[in-house]
């Protein structure tokens, strides 16, 4: 049975009378332990393909499974708890709390957890290790490179030992060299770790770090490619 599963997912938005279809009957599956990179044109429903994977918005009509469990009609609490307990997130623009130091930026998704904080320290500290980050973890974001922030936030998505890394970019606002470095991070957690991940992407090479590369084109997968083979037109 794959990890995520969405069969005949649409999206689209009303303004007025104006309605714009953003997802067109869009099936997709990914298995555990895969690493799958979504590329696409501008426009072509990349970013809101993986919000609805990572139940940050739900679809027009479709079903979608994650881990067996039927999720775009669970009420928002129950989505708020999968987001929680079962994914993490990494961003282009890194989203880290600029108050707070790497440590407690790591730490914010195991307070909603209830967990303690004797235990929230100790695996912020395991997190940033794994990231090679666990010397800087008293600095503030200011005080990082945007390398380093991208770790801290992979750090953040990591923490809680979720089941699947959604990554949105995660190399858009890095140079090449340290975008290497963070594909190479995100490799070691597949492969090592085996979590799941999928990414949007731009980049071609950075897509190649992955098993699998989904095109998308105007709402609708184009074409699908496994690293390695041709890729295979769905149209």
């Amino acid at each position: 049975m794959p990890l995520l599963e969405l069969k005949e997912i649409t999206r689209q938005f009303k303004n007025g009378n104006v309605v714009t279809k953003v997802l067109k009957g869009i099936n997709l599956s990914v298995d555990e332990q895969e690493f799958v990179s979504i590329m696409g044109p501008s426009g072509s429903g990349k970013s809101t393909l993986l919000n609805i994977i990572g139940c940050l918005d739900r679809p027009s009509s479709g079903t979608y499974s994650l881990a067996g469990e039927q999720v775009e009609k669970l009420s928002d609490g129950k989505l708020a708890d999968i987001r929680n307990n079962f994914i993490g997130f990494v961003f282009q623009s890194f989203h880290l709390l600029h108050d707070l130091d790497a440590q407690a930026n790591v730490e914010l998704p195991l307070i909603y957890r209830g967990m303690s904080a004797r235990l929230r320290h100790k695996l912020a500290e395991t997190a940033l290790d794994a990231v090679g980050l666990a010397h800087r973890r008293h600095h503030r974001p200011s005080q990082l490179s945007g390398g380093e922030q991208q770790r801290v936030a992979i750090a953040r998505a990591i923490v809680g030992e979720p089941k699947v890394i959604l990554a949105d970019e995660p190399t858009g606002a890095l140079d090449s060299r340290t975008g290497e470095n963070i594909m190479a991070i995100f490799q070691k957690l597949n492969q090592e770790q085996g979590m799941t991940i999928v990414q949007v992407t731009h980049d071609k090479v950075v897509s190649e770090y992955g098993h699998r590369v989904v095109y998308l084109k105007d709402g609708e997968i184009a074409q699908e490619e496994i690293i390695g083979e041709e890729a295979k037109n769905l149209w």
